[in-house]
């Protein structure tokens, strides 16, 4: 069985030099490309995202979802974060969205955007204030109240309650320590051909760093590693936010 690895970060200033198509890298072939033509991947990625999220506009329904999370002390998922859950929705043709993790609504906005106009999002959260906050962000958005169903308590104790293959998309934007058990439950909710979100997985680069680290990283690498060992996904994960790992049911 394979292993994940992983290499101690790359420091604002350090690139990595990437094979070349015939099989040698580019520092090899200088002779054979110009010089500063030279491909490399840098080490900051801060300007890039930075124009990602830019790139993004968002209404001010999203705006007041924001400033709620904010003073609420929460960190809601990045305007490039959001619409990647926006496109990810509308090409699955969501119907039935699960959230875990309803926060004050910045991320169940956008996969209502992507969702079918009929589309039902079930959000979980243990915070009933917080879901209130996102009804009203909801409201403001323009979606009417049957377009979500809120249900208060603890992702583990209400996913249990809902249907086998009932849902398009399950977005986990929880409690971090319990993904591995996300991924179960995520995996019993999907149809065939759904998909399954993970926020956070680079936890602000500790995932990828060689030192100890604390129990809620190391179950992140444990979710990583079986989801890219599962014969019943096909991941990818999308350096958005702080890492978005996603995978298609088969």
């Amino acid at each position: 069985m394979s292993r994940l690895s992983f290499p101690p970060l790359l420091n604002a200033r350090s690139h990595l030099r990437v094979p070349g198509p015939n099989g040698y890298s580019h520092r090899q072939a200088e002779g054979r490309r110009p010089r500063g033509q030279e491909r490399v991947i840098t080490g900051n990625r801060q300007p890039t995202l930075a124009f990602v999220d830019a790139f993004v506009v968002e209404d001010e329904a999203l705006h007041w979802a924001r400033e709620r999370a904010r003073e609420s002390g929460l960190r809601a998922v990045t305007p490039g974060t959001g619409t990647a859950l926006r496109m990810l929705a509308a090409a699955a043709g969501a119907k039935a969205v699960a959230e875990i993790g309803t926060g004050t609504g910045v991320s169940g906005i956008h996969l209502l955007h992507g969702m079918r106009p009929d589309g039902v999002l079930t959000t979980v959260d243990p915070e009933p204030e917080r879901q209130q906050f996102a009804r009203q962000a909801f409201r403001a958005a323009g979606f009417a109240s049957n377009r979500a169903r809120f249900i208060p308590g603890r992702a583990l104790d209400v996913l249990p309650r809902l249907a086998d293959s009932g849902y398009d998309l399950v977005f986990c934007d929880g409690d971090r320590t319990e993904f591995l058990d996300y991924l179960a439950e995520s995996l019993r909710l999907l149809r065939p051909g759904g998909l399954v979100c993970f926020e956070g997985v680079f936890a602000d680069g500790r995932t990828v760093d060689s030192g100890p680290q604390p129990a809620e990283v190391v179950k992140l690498r444990e979710l990583l590693r079986a989801v890219r060992e599962s014969s019943d996904l096909v991941p990818s994960i999308l350096p958005l936010g702080d890492g978005l790992l996603c995978a298609v049911k088969r």
